[in-house]
């Protein structure tokens, strides 16, 4: 086969991609998107496009903002620490583009299925949740052994053009990945047509050398061009790491402000920060944040209190990791992400932890951090790779003990949802979706929960849409077809709960320092069942407060979780110019 065919630009490469097509594109949330393309394929005035993939995300935010999509097929958008995505929510809202929610597991499986050239592919059925019946069929007759765990089929997903943003590829046209990958490889197999920008032409020979590499093949490229910054303001690691100040900056301008491609260029600095975070050596990054550790420490206790709640919640949530734990972090996850390296700083180290939703998998400790994580974590993986490995290698094999999560309203049987809510005064409001909630709710080991404002709002007697549910629930029946058994767990800032297996419902076990069982009750929309055996959390003890403050969280980035929707975006600029005196002293770049 010949080599791969180089053009000039993005606007040439994407010159055949016609209106009507079913498109995909590389990276998740901030990590990777063909933003050269995308924006070229923006101006060039699309329309009717089938947009598939499993986050949404700023690629998504500019199609819609161009009027580019006719319909979507999804697992979640949100802009991750900045909060909803407001174009897709708006487009939902309004019902402006057709819309099919499916679980991360059911979209991997239906593009594989795709470049397999078979007509169906199968998953671990979701069956707690409502979604299943939307993107699915139920296929007992094809799998009747009693001892497997209840199968779905999945009708395949075949892609027109793949969009992807890689490091690297050769003269031939053989194109090199590292780091996260999310979809990308299934992705780039059910595509007939592949175009790739990359960072950097190089001779043959020279790929594959960069630890974690993947090599697509040539025969797999349609297109290419030489794209420097091409996924900006998103990162490409180890050329450059994500610009939040340029995320910050397209986020104020609101849902009602065009999202052009001029907004998404490097501007006059030319990505100075976002190319000076992989630029430091990780070692630089962590002694940099070891040395400011007691000037930032993390924010300071409430007048006449040791702790604050947000400490006491990292800290209960970390004590269930030991060294056998296999622990993923989720979409817009701050806490959970410091319980984990909380329980790996001081007693589990062995632990397994898999960032960036599964593509770094086996990361060292690290601080948290907003600009510097993805960076320390692709430096420290023992293996990169992609969602679709993840949920194969570790999900489906029920080898993940913990992904703790969290979700707008739960209710007494511990189904989620985020999906949408209802309004007292008819329609809907739009949430983000689920991601793989619904696949790892019964796949995981336990099914851990957490709120962060506990209310008769978010704790609700039915939730509205059930986007995900534990169905498998007892012991006996995990095992029974192939799980480890687990639990079902709540947690929010006034107490804990757990769920009975027997009684299918959540039951109140511990409250908080402070916290009576009547003030649990008033914020609950339902009346919980109380344990006979209901006791007090056990509060942080001095030795994980001096760990989470001094080298877990020194920045307080926890705190994202649990300030309003209207504070976030000064907490965010706050983080921000804190890391960046960190990291870059006084060359900090001015705003």
């Amino acid at each position: 086969m010949t080599a791969a065919p180089w053009k000039a630009t993005p606007a040439e490469l994407v010159a055949d991609v016609r209106d009507g097509e079913r498109l995909g594109y590389s990276g998740f949330h901030f990590v990777r998107a063909p933003m050269a393309q995308l924006a070229a394929l923006c101006q060039r005035g699309a329309r009717d496009l089938t947009v598939i993939g499993w986050g949404g995300s700023l690629p998504l935010e500019l199609l819609l903002g161009a009027g580019a999509v006719r319909k979507l097929v999804f697992c979640f958008s949100s802009l991750d620490m900045f909060g909803l995505a407001p174009r897709f929510r708006s487009a939902l809202e309004s019902g402006t583009v057709v819309t099919q929610e499916w679980t991360a597991l059911g979209l991997i499986n239906a593009l594989r299925a795709a470049g397999e050239r078979l007509g169906w592919g199968t998953m671990q059925a979701p069956l707690g949740s409502d979604l299943l019946k939307g993107f699915a069929r139920r296929a007992p007759d094809l799998f009747p052994d009693v001892t497997a765990a209840p199968m779905a089929a999945v009708p395949r997903l075949d892609l027109d053009t793949f969009l992807l943003h890689a490091q690297r590829a050769d003269d031939d046209g053989n194109v090199e990945l590292v780091g996260g990958q999310g979809t990308d490889q299934p992705m780039a197999f059910a595509a007939r047509r592949v175009l790739v920008t990359v960072e950097e032409r190089v001779r043959g020979g020279l790929l594959g050398r960069q630890p974690g590499a993947f090599i697509l093949p040539r025969s797999f490229v349609s297109g290419i061009c030489v794209a420097p910054l091409g996924a900006y303001p998103t990162s490409c690691l180890p050329y450059y790491a994500t610009d939040y100040r340029r995320l910050q900056h397209i986020v104020a301008a609101g849902r009602d402000a065009p999202l052009t491609a001029a907004m998404l260029e490097p501007g006059e600095d030319g990505a100075t920060a976002a190319r000076s975070v992989p630029a430091s050596a990780p070692e630089r990054i962590l002694a940099a944040f070891a040395g400011a550790s007691d000037r930032a420490a993390a924010r300071p206790a409430a007048a006449g209190a040791a702790w604050t709640v947000d400490e006491l919640m990292a800290c209960c949530l970390a004590r269930s990791v030991d060294d056998d734990s296999v622990c993923s972090v989720g979409s817009v996850s701050p806490l959970p992400t410091v319980a984990y390296l909380l329980a790996k700083r001081l007693w589990a180290p062995r632990m397994v932890l898999m960032s960036f939703n599964g593509g770094l998998l086996d990361v060292a400790f690290r601080p948290m951090s907003v600009m510097a994580a993805e960076w320390l974590d692709f430096a420290s993986a023992a293996v990169h790779t992609g969602g679709d490995e993840t949920y194969h290698w570790y999900y489906q094999q029920g080898l993940v003990t913990h992904e703790v999560v969290s979700a707008a309203q739960i209710d007494r049987r511990g189904a989620t949802n985020n999906s949408m809510v209802r309004r007292p005064a008819g329609g809907f409001v739009r949430l983000p979706g689920q991601g793989g909630m619904a696949d790892v709710a019964d796949l995981h080991t336990n099914f851990h929960l957490y709120l962060t404002r506990h209310s008769p709002q978010s704790l609700v007697e039915a939730v509205d849409v059930v986007t995900a549910r534990r169905h498998h629930v007892t012991d006996e029946t995990r095992r029974w077809i192939g799980l480890r058994p687990g639990r079902v767990t709540l947690l929010t800032n006034l107490a804990h709960f757990e769920l009975d297996p027997v009684a299918g419902e959540l039951v109140l076990t511990t409250v908080h320092p402070g916290v009576t069982v009547e003030q649990v009750r008033a914020q609950t929309g339902f009346e919980p069942k109380i344990a006979d055996g209901l006791t007090v959390t056990v509060p942080p003890t001095e030795e994980e407060l001096r760990a989470l403050r001094h080298e877990v969280d020194p920045l307080g980035i926890r705190r994202l979780e649990f300030v309003p929707s209207a504070q976030r975006g000064a907490l965010i600029d706050e983080l921000l110019t804190a890391e960046e005196r960190l990291l870059f002293g006084d060359a900090a770049p001015e705003r």
